[in-house]
Order: structure tokens, then C-alpha cells, then sequence
């Protein structure tokens, strides 16, 4: 069996969705191709079990469950089964988009103010994101659950023995792993991930060391043969009640809230761009703020420009600033608060917002206004970058495009049956209300899902067939990775590992960070002869990984500043019409 690493480009066909706004214009017609199977994910480990699924049969549903159950062992900094997730699926027959919410959940016991101090203001932030209230219902494996009983072939517990037999004999740590636990280990007060990563003779481990967990082994045997239940109820869950709450800062979760978790699907919130139809996750995720960046600069020239022109990155600076303002202001859970997504889409809308956009930079620009909004409060969320994403299509046309977290670097920081608990509910707004007492759209409340920037995005042509898919990590910069890359690969044409590989630059607020050595000396000077002056900081934790079809024929690529892989099978590939 002949297995192939990108970068290079492979021929593929996959299907459409139905329903297509009259607007777009017209793409050229497919030709007939083939498909073969193939896994887009972080780690080689995570794609090769992904893509042994897809060679005994399996969905690009069932793959998923694989690739998720590798990535908690092997990047357990980012994503794992005691996270969430949201999750795009692509059905290769009857061309329909279900978008699948596994965001985690407050518990019942929540309130408004459980981050604030008894002094009545924010708790500082690192204290809350390490303690056990931090820790919300995790959602993924339910989710993912049911993504594969209702689009998977082979049995779910035939899913989890790649990640089995490997926490079972070990693995070697990567770099990337390694640095972070260097960074994070000691700053980590519940011990967990001191104890785990700790090398026999002191220190921790580091590239190329041995790490086996036979904890997670044992789990995951048994996540495969009862499904979430057994993390969800029994001794698993009673273990992450215990966990969250010992601590001077106690969680709410109870077993009830566990047990009581499901996913919701929902509509894809889609809108035109470019020749494609763009299709995002709704609220609470911010598919509605990557349509509103996008449509902004659908407004500018940054199309007949590139990425060594120093206005082509300016238009996207001023772009992103007036779209963080907007999604910061308004998005929420909609069931908990009333998000004006056409507004913020409505043509009208884009044009007056796109008219902000000057010759120079100036101060931050205030939330507009939007038709059926409200006034809620000025947040005041803090997202960090413990997340990933993988693509997985199959010979089928059928595709996944999923974000999964567990926050920050290693979660909350504590483990349990070899895996870490999230610290999710920390993406709520820790001020509930403002001092004119309106309530946030992100405030915390029982029952609730905090807002979330990750948007695994699937992009279609005008007559609903699968034209690529994207999508990210990096916290609140999601949106600004995932727009440039868009950006790059679309309006300057580049190739999907280029268009991934270019300098990132996220602007919100009075901030303008990115990765200043990457960029021209040129490109530099240009901005800051625009009024922006380039800082370090967001942009060395992006996650890209995107597949897009180009005349018949899709590239993919991986954010090379993690340690992606873009696996092929050509030997699975079937002809399509």
C-alpha cells in the first residue's frame, strides 16, 4: 500500500450541497476525476490512523473518531477527549452540509459571576484558567459519536486500536510536545502534567524520549466498548467531578451534567465569496465573523494585489480590526443571546463598515450596529491556543472538516484516566455585565456554551459540489489565520502549502502582532507608513491545514509552523461522475 506526504497536489472529485445563494457567480463545470482517501491532521501518528480506517473501509466519519483518539495521545497540549469540538460534515451522496456543535457546556451549578473575586472584579487569569471551575461538560466524544453512528461504516469499536496499542508500547515525544511541556510543566500547580512528563533521573521529557500511558490505553479500550458513555457516566466520570473540584477554587460539575450532555447539529451559516460559497459554523462558534472578514475585503483591491504589497496586508489589518469588534461584541450562544447574523452579513451592513477602512490606521473601531441587534456589553473573553484541526475526505466524497480543543496548552492542567480535563469554560467573558448593568453575549450562565473562534470551514461551488475545506487553530486569531490563508490561495492564487506558509497577521483591537521576521523589510516600512507598526506575539500558533480544488484538482497543504502531514492514498482512489 502506497502511502504519499505533501506537499504535492492530488487529483480529486467530491460532491456538493444542495442549496446555493443565486448570487455566486458561475465557476467553471468539473470534470470527471477521482478520489482517493486522505487525512489532513497535525501529527503523522494521528493521520496514519485516520488512514487505516479509510483503507479497511471506513467513512471519513469513522476516521475521525481515529484521528481524534491518536491526537489525545500524541498532541494531548491541544485537543483530547476531555474537550470539545465543532465539526462540518460533507455527505458525498446527497451533497448536504450538517454542522455537528460538540462545544462543551457551564453546569448546572454555574453562575454569572464565578470568575469574578469577592472583590467583586475578574479573577486574574491564570489562577482561573488552572482551577476547577474552569472545566466545562466535555462534548467531543458524544459528538463524535454521533457523527459516526449516523454517517460511519465499520463498528465504533473497531475505531480506537491504533491509539490503544500505541499509549499500550509508547511513543516518542515530539518536538513541538516537548518544547511546550518545557514551557508549560512548571507552571502547571495541579501536578498532573509535571508527573506525567517527568523523566526518570529529574527534568522532563524532551525530544525523541519514550512516553507511554497505559491509563489511556485502558480508557480508550474502554471508550470503544461502551461508547461515551464511559466517559460520561461511571468511575470516568465520577473521577473528573472529584478532579474539579478539589482545588481553592472549586468547579460546579456534578455527574448529572455529564450524563446529561448531547450535541446539537445545526445549519451551516453560508455566504458567497469569491466564485465559491463559504460555509461556516453559526453561533456560538464565529463562522459569522470569517464571513464578515471575508466580505470586507470582497470590498477592497487586496485581490489584484499580493502578499508583497504592503496595502494588500494593510486592507487585511483594517479588515480584521472592524470584523473583531463586531464578532467581539455580539456573538454568544443563541440560546442564551440574540446574535444578529444576517445584519452582520447584510450587504448594506458590509458596505458601511468597509467605508471605515482609510488610508491609515487609527483607533480601534467601535462595534457598529447591525439591523436586529441589541446593546449587550463590551467583552472581555481571552481565548489562548490549546486546539487543532484535521480534514478527512474518503473515497466516497465524503468529507469532515473538525476544530477540537481543550483550550489552553494542556487544558486545565489536570488528568484524568490519561487525559486532560479543559479549561473551556475560561472563554465565557469573566465580567458578566458592564457598570450600566447590560449583560455580556459571551457572560456565563447554566446550561450555556461559551462562544468559540473555531470555524472548520468547507468551501462549495455554485452548484453545491465540495470545492475545499479549512480550518484552524490559535485561539481568537483563528479568524485571521484562517482568512489569510483563504486570501492567499484564492484572491493571490498561490498554492494551498504557500498560502498556509505566509506570514500571519492578526489586528484587533489597538494590537498589531504577527510574525515580524517573516515579513519584507518592504512590507514593514509600508505599514508603518500606514499607522501600523508590527509587533511579535499572535501568529507562531496557527494550525492551518486546507485542501482546495483548483480546475478539477485540489492541493492541500499543512501550517509548517506545527508539525502537520497531508496523507494520500491513491491506491483507494474511485472514479467519479
Amino acid at each position: 500500500m502506497r502511502l504519499t506526504y505533501l506537499p504535492l497536489t492530488f487529483t480529486l472529485l467530491l460532491g456538493g450541497c444542495a442549496t446555493v445563494p443565486a448570487s455566486v457567480p458561475r465557476a467553471p463545470a468539473q470534470v470527471t476525476v477521482t478520489q482517493p482517501g486522505f487525512v489532513i491532521a497535525a501529527n503523522p501518528l494521528a493521520a496514519e490512523a485516520g488512514m487505516a480506517v479509510l483503507r479497511r473501509g471506513g467513512t471519513a466519519a469513522d476516521a475521525a473518531v481515529a484521528v481524534q483518539a491518536m491526537l489525545g495521545l500524541v498532541e494531548p497540549q491541544s485537543s483530547g477527549l476531555g474537550g470539545g469540538a465543532f465539526l462540518h460534515y460533507y455527505d458525498g451522496t446527497t451533497r448536504k452540509l450538517t454542522l455537528y456543535d460538540g462545544r462543551e457546556v457551564a453546569p448546572a451549578q454555574a453562575t454569572a459571576t464565578m470568575f469574578l473575586g469577592l472583590d467583586g472584579k475578574p479573577l486574574e487569569y491564570q489562577r482561573a484558567i488552572q482551577s476547577g471551575r474552569s472545566t466545562g461538560v466535555p462534548g467531543a466524544v458524544r459528538m463524535l459519536e454521533l457523527v459516526q453512528r449516523e454517517h460511519g461504516a465499520l463498528p465504533w469499536n473497531s475505531l480506537f486500536g491504533d491509539a490503544e496499542r500505541t499509549a499500550a508500547a509508547g511513543f516518542r515525544v515530539s518536538p513541538r510536545l516537548a518544547r511546550l511541556i518545557a514551557a508549560y510543566a512548571p507552571q502547571m500547580p495541579s501536578g498532573d502534567v509535571q508527573r506525567y512528563f517527568a523523566k526518570a533521573g529529574g527534568g522532563y521529557l524532551g525530544p525523541g524520549d519514550f512516553l507511554r500511558n497505559p491509563a489511556y490505553a485502558a480508557f480508550v479500550g474502554k471508550l470503544a466498548a461502551q461508547g461515551s458513555r464511559a466517559l460520561l457516566e461511571g468511575e470516568t466520570a465520577a473521577r473528573i467531578v472529584e478532579r474539579t473540584r478539589k482545588d481553592a477554587l472549586p468547579g460546579h460539575l456534578t455527574m448529572a451534567d455529564l450524563a446529561a450532555y448531547r450535541p446539537i447539529k445545526r445549519e451551516s451559516l453560508c455566504a458567497p465569496w469569491r466564485t465559491y460559497v463559504v460555509c461556516t459554523p453559526p453561533p456560538p462558534a464565529s463562522g459569522v465573523g470569517l464571513l464578515e472578514l471575508l466580505k470586507l475585503t470582497e470590498r477592497t483591491d487586496i485581490a489584484a494585489r499580493g502578499p508583497n504589497d504592503p496595502q494588500a496586508w494593510y486592507l487585511f489589518a483594517e479588515a480584521s480590526r472592524i470584523m473583531y469588534a463586531d464578532r467581539d461584541r455580539y456573538v454568544g450562544d443563541p440560546a442564551f443571546a440574540d446574535v444578529p447574523v444576517a445584519g452582520l452579513l447584510a450587504p448594506d451592513y458590509i458596505a458601511r463598515r468597509a467605508q471605515l477602512i482609510g488610508a491609515t490606521a487609527g483607533p480601534p473601531p467601535v462595534p457598529g450596529v447591525p439591523a436586529g441587534s441589541v446593546t449587550p456589553a463590551p467583552d472581555r473573553t481571552r481565548e489562548p491556543a490549546g486546539t487543532s484541526h484535521f480534514i478527512v475526505g474518503d473515497a466516497n466524497g465524503n468529507v469532515v472538516s473538525i476544530t477540537t480543543t481543550v483550550e489552553s496548552i494542556f487544558g486545565s492542567g489536570r488528568m484524568v484516566d490519561g487525559f486532560f480535563l479543559n479549561n473551556q469554560l475560561t472563554d465565557f467573558s469573566f465580567s458578566p455585565v458592564d457598570p450600566q448593568g447590560r449583560p455580556a453575549a459571551n457572560a456565563v450562565a447554566p446550561g450555556k456554551r461559551p462562544r468559540s473562534s473555531m470555524v472548520p470551514t468547507i468551501l462549495l461551488t455554485p452548484d453545491g459540489r465540495f470545492a475545499g475545506a479549512i480550518g484552524s487553530a490559535g485561539g481568537n486569531a483563528i479568524l485571521a489565520y484562517v482568512a489569510k490563508s483563504l486570501i492567499a490561495a484564492v484572491d493571490w492564487n498561490l498554492p494551498m502549502q504557500q498560502a498556509l506558509a505566509q506570514p500571519n497577521l492578526v489586528a484587533r483591537g489597538a494590537a498589531f502582532q504577527g510574525e515580524v521576521t517573516k515579513f519584507a523589510p518592504s512590507v514593514l516600512a509600508g505599514l508603518r507608513a500606514r499607522g501600523i507598526d508590527l509587533q511579535p506575539g499572535q501568529g507562531e500558533d496557527s494550525g492551518v491545514h486546507g485542501v482546495l480544488i483548483r480546475n478539477g484538482r485540489v492541493d492541500g497543504g499543512f501550517d509548517p509552523r506545527r508539525e502537520g502531514v497531508v496523507l494520500v492514498d491513491p491506491s483507494g482512489a474511485r472514479p467519479r461522475r
